[in-house]
């Protein structure tokens, strides 16, 4: 795994791997707020990767985003790459609901971040890897 920001790594729980990005869990119970993170050095923009790495990246994110929608049955799912504070290439995938505590603002400063429990962090991992175990399409290890 490549260094992660100091953001993300103060920011974040580390998953495990797919076969370009590492995925991570933004220490945020208001959401299900997960980070794709490729791992490339000195990569800021999606652009910026090679062509294999950007095809990579999308099917990555859209077998994700399928996880999302099966395991947490979101009303909608937000996925950006902004970049304005952590320059490190990142793609946020946050599972949101009409019933969140920002809905339907934008989810970046509207409330204060609620740190998660071990055990719940323990029980997004283990619906993390129930789904990835039976649809196999992508390879993931584990953090």
């Amino acid at each position: 795994m490549i260094q992660l920001h100091p953001q993300l790594e103060q920011d974040c729980i580390v998953l495990g791997e797919f076969s370009l990005c590492s995925l991570l869990l933004l220490n945020d119970a208001n959401y299900p707020w997960f980070i794709l993170l490729p791992m490339r050095e000195n990569i800021s923009e999606i652009h910026q990767l090679s062509g294999d790495d950007q095809q990579q990246l999308m099917t990555e994110s859209m077998y994700f985003c399928r996880c999302l929608e099966q395991v947490f049955q979101p009303d909608k799912l937000n996925i950006a790459s902004l970049g304005n504070i952590v320059p490190q290439l990142h793609i946020h995938h946050i599972a949101r609901f009409s019933t969140d505590a920002c809905w339907p603002a934008p989810v970046w400063g509207a409330v204060s971040a609620v740190p998660y429990h071990s055990h719940q962090v323990k029980n997004i991992k283990n619906q993390l890897l129930k789904w990835f175990s039976i649809h196999k399409e992508q390879t993931f290890q584990r953090q």
